[in-house]
């Protein structure tokens, strides 16, 4: 099953919209689907790795638009929508650590955010959440977005071949490899709730109370 989906994606990484449908999905990534969109965006790289940086441009702008709509969701619908939803990601234990850091620290938060498997999701959220400024938000989420899907792009478009050949001889251990990231992303999540070192954090023991703007 696993083969047969591979290469039913690397087909459709050819379509002529594929690019799109990349940033469709890197734009839902941001906002409110718990799948990153780098498997894809690898998949398709393979498949075409001459296009691998055109696709990480798609991803890359998809997904900073998708921010947006995370960054609406917090700042206008937190209670309606944004709360739901980040427990049904279970996120919530998480979001008011991570309200609090970006309230103090935003911009580099979010840009260090692009080489960490932290999902977005939670970063846009709590960023709408606090208010930062719209103009950091944006800026910070290109250059974090940008960190995170050019980095795959520039490989593939210069080792495609033989990184190929390699997923395609170990396929298996690659999709383990993408499986074992995202649960690293939610593990480090975890983290951000201030459960080790909370003498030294001030953020530690955050609540939503405390960290809803004034």
């Amino acid at each position: 099953m696993l083969r047969r989906l591979y290469d039913w994606t690397m087909a459709k990484a050819e379509h002529p919209q594929a690019e799109w449908w990349l940033a469709l999905f890197a734009f839902c990534e941001a906002s409110f689907f718990p799948i990153p969109p780098h498997p894809l965006l690898g998949l398709m790289c393979l498949a075409n790795p001459r296009k691998a940086l055109r696709y990480a441009v798609f991803a890359t702008l998809g997904s900073v638009l998708g921010g947006l709509l995370g960054y609406a969701i917090g700042h206008f619908l937190f209670k309606s929508v944004g709360a739901q939803l980040l427990d049904v990601l279970h996120l919530s234990h998480s979001f008011p650590y991570a309200a609090c850091q970006l309230r103090a620290n935003a911009f580099f938060l979010i840009v260090g955010k692009g080489v960490t498997p932290i999902p977005f999701k939670l970063v846009t959220i709590s960023a709408g959440f606090v208010g930062v400024p719209l103009g950091v938000f944006v800026g910070a989420s290109l250059i974090s977005r940008s960190i995170s899907f050019m980095i795959v792009g520039v490989l593939f478009r210069l080792f495609g071949a033989p990184i190929k050949a390699f997923i395609d001889r170990y396929l298996i251990w690659v999709t383990l490899a993408f499986v074992a990231l995202v649960i690293a992303g939610f593990l480090a999540v975890s983290l951000l709730a201030g459960q080790h070192g909370a003498a030294f954090d001030q953020c530690a023991g955050a609540t939503i109370a405390n960290v809803m703007p004034a």
